[in-house]
């Protein structure tokens, strides 16, 4: 059974003492953040609550982007609130850089996203940085404070102190999954764990090996291991939190990302992780449509928490998590020009999101799964400062499956789906044809069954099911989700000419881009504030 009605431990983020609290004790790994609190931990600590308050802090640092919503007291510096929440800026850095979004503004540095020409001061792949060793500090910090030594002197009763193994478990693979971004987006960082010692010299960098072994060893531990820290079986988690399935996925993703992570072939791993989750039967393909959206849409409206093919969600909720990223963002931004954003939800929209035409020419038209506005939007984009050149993908709404709006028409109820079950199934099938053994008829049947869903029927032959069809099939039934990047860069089609999109290398017709920009450069503010650390090649 999965518990998906509430979103409590959100909830107790909201207590001012703590999220004020929370930075101060972590900032202190990372050389460049500065510690904003006074407070000591034996005076906190010892309070009925404060280690699912800090839990909960731990999962807001992927959520909202400082102390009070919207804006008024950042996690981070250097950049606008409203820009600087965790998943916008790993949503721009997977998806800005490819042929799934392009944006109207003109900010400093998000042209050279999908212009492929940023360099070591971009404040958007500085932020990213900044955002991944925030939460690690923070998971960090969290893990020094519940030792068994450290319940036991703040007096934790021995069944409080049970449970909070298993929010141990869950630091873990928050601290994780920021390390699997790290190392996707950044390759060789610095490898701290909670055995750092704050305030010290700064630390060593360490190889995308070196972290990929890391996490790797951290999700099995607290999935697969016989100790006490351990996360809830699959299916068995409170909505918004992590269960073993999202560990599973993201160990997925480094066994799929292997050969650009560590030069090797890992298919039979992929294979393992994504039948586990499969097998559990504990989520499922949303199959039932309702008059307004299709049984595919129904996964990114303002009930989704209610979607039995989510794995794992970073819960929004219009009234407890308002930011400018997320899905605020990704609701109003590519709402605009004929467009009536109280069709969406929405109280107004930013004007700034669309596809490009190879995108839109990937579906047949009966695809559910194209959700593009074209009433006065051109498909061919001369201008990437024209919001109408390009169609908007309003795939992203504030209102429910019943259409009905949600809370808050600035900042929406949409969760976004950081992992699906339908990911599991296309990478499976890809891990197959990858030579990682598993069942080729059974990678058959899951492809069918999402184009089944998506209302074109079991249409694909075992003929047709080769990685091209994967890589398309991907983009189809993921547009938008955060994965085009790394899957761009897995198939050689990121930087090479063997893929051209319109804009990539900053002309119209689309041209070859130079292959370090596969890694982002590590921020120069970084290198100054740290001397073990040695740029990514590629980047003066």
């Amino acid at each position: 059974m999965m518990f998906r009605s509430t979103h409590t431990l959100y909830r107790a983020l909201f207590v001012a003492a703590f999220v004020a609290l929370f930075t101060g004790l972590t900032a202190c790994d990372n050389v460049g953040v500065q510690p904003k609190s006074s407070a000591t931990a034996s005076t906190v600590f010892t309070q009925d609550g404060a280690f699912k308050q800090f839990l909960a802090k731990l999962y807001g640092s992927f959520n909202v982007t400082g102390q009070q919503g919207p804006a008024g007291s950042g996690d981070i510096g250097g950049i606008d609130e409203g820009f600087s929440q965790y998943m916008r800026l790993y949503w721009q850095m997977q998806e800005l850089t490819t042929d799934e979004a392009i944006i109207a503004w003109n900010d400093n540095g998000i042209r050279e996203l999908h212009n492929h020409s940023w360099d070591a001061a971009n404040q958007f792949s500085r932020a990213m940085y900044d955002r991944i060793f925030f939460t690690i500090s923070q998971s960090n910090e969290f893990l020094r404070q519940s030792t068994d030594a450290k319940l036991e002197q703040y007096g934790v009763s021995a069944n409080r102190q049970q449970v909070i193994q298993q929010y141990r478990a869950e630091a873990r693979f928050l601290r994780a999954l920021a390390y699997w971004h790290g190392i996707d987006l950044f390759g060789n960082i610095p490898l701290v764990t909670e055995d750092f010692t704050r305030g010290s010299e700064a630390p060593q960098q360490s190889t995308r090996a070196e972290i990929f072994a890391f996490v790797e060893s951290e999700l099995k531990a607290i999935t697969d291991s016989e100790g006490e820290e351990n996360l809830p079986a699959v299916g068995q988690a409170e909505y918004g939190r992590a269960d073993a399935a999202a560990a599973y996925m993201v160990l997925a993703k480094l066994y799929q990302n292997a050969p650009v992570y560590i030069g090797e072939n890992r298919s039979a791993d992929v294979i393992e992780y994504t039948t586990r989750i499969i097998d559990a039967n504990a989520y499922s393909l949303e199959t039932e449509a309702t008059a307004q959206f299709s049984a595919y849409h129904r996964l990114f409206l303002a009930d989704n928490h209610t979607a039995n093919g989510i794995i794992f969600a970073i819960p929004q909720d219009g009234n407890r998590t308002q930011h400018y990223g997320g899905t605020t963002f990704l609701c109003h931004a590519p709402v605009g020009g004929s467009m009536n954003p109280a069709a969406y939800g929405l109280d107004f929209g930013w004007a700034g999101l669309r596809t490009t035409a190879p995108v839109v020419d990937r579906y047949s038209g009966t695809d559910d799964r194209a959700i593009f506005f074209t009433q006065g939007q051109s498909k061919e984009i001369d201008d990437i400062g024209t919001f109408t050149d390009g169609y908007a993908v309003p795939k992203y709404q504030n209102v429910t499956s019943t259409g009905a709006e949600g809370k808050n028409a600035t900042f929406p109820d949409t969760d976004y789906p950081m992992f699906r079950l339908a990911d599991a199934y296309l990478m499976y099938a890809e891990a197959v044809l990858r030579g990682g053994g598993g069942s080729q008829q059974r990678a058959l049947e899951l492809v069918n069954d999402l184009r089944e869903r998506a209302g074109l029927g079991r249409d694909v032959t075992a003929t047709e099911l080769d990685l091209q069809f994967i890589l398309d099939e991907r983009s189809r039934e993921l547009m938008w989700e955060g994965h085009r990047r790394i899957d761009l860069i897995r198939f050689g089609q990121y930087t090479t000419d063997a893929y051209l999109w319109p804009w990539k290398g900053g002309v119209k017709e689309g041209q070859a881009t130079q292959d370090h920009l596969r890694l982002f450069p590590l921020p120069a503010t970084e290198l100054r504030a740290n001397p073990n650390l040695e740029q990514n090649p590629g980047y003066s």
